[in-house]
């Protein structure tokens, strides 16, 4: 097994599989996203209605489309070139805030 050395390439790496195995990451990120989503509207709706818990749902809703926002643009910046760019710190930002604030809501409707 050979080592790789600065300014040389390893052969036996292929830089095709990486943005592949991001991209799938990305999809069951998202998908994880989604059935938090589905579970936050289920436990609204559960035993009836109130005003927070509605309110808590719509914003996890809205949460889980920022992010899938952020994650769609990822993902066809990673099937689109054969070197994909580095994840902009913003976007980076805004999927951790996304993702942070749906757990709070999650856990908000839980309690």
């Amino acid at each position: 097994m050979s080592t790789p050395v600065a300014g040389r390439r390893d052969p036996d790496r292929d830089p095709g599989l990486q943005p592949e195995r991001t991209r799938l990451a990305w999809r069951r990120t998202t998908l994880s996203g989604t059935v938090v989503a589905v579970l936050a509207v289920k436990a609204a709706l559960h035993g009836g209605t109130s005003a927070a818990g509605v309110v808590a749902c719509a914003v996890c809703c809205v949460l889980w489309l920022g992010f899938l926002s952020v994650a769609h643009r990822r993902v066809r910046a990673l099937a689109t070139a054969a070197s994909p760019a580095a994840f902009a710190p913003r976007h980076a930002a805004a999927a951790v805030l996304c993702t942070v604030a749906m757990a709070l809501c999650g856990a908000a409707l839980v309690l």
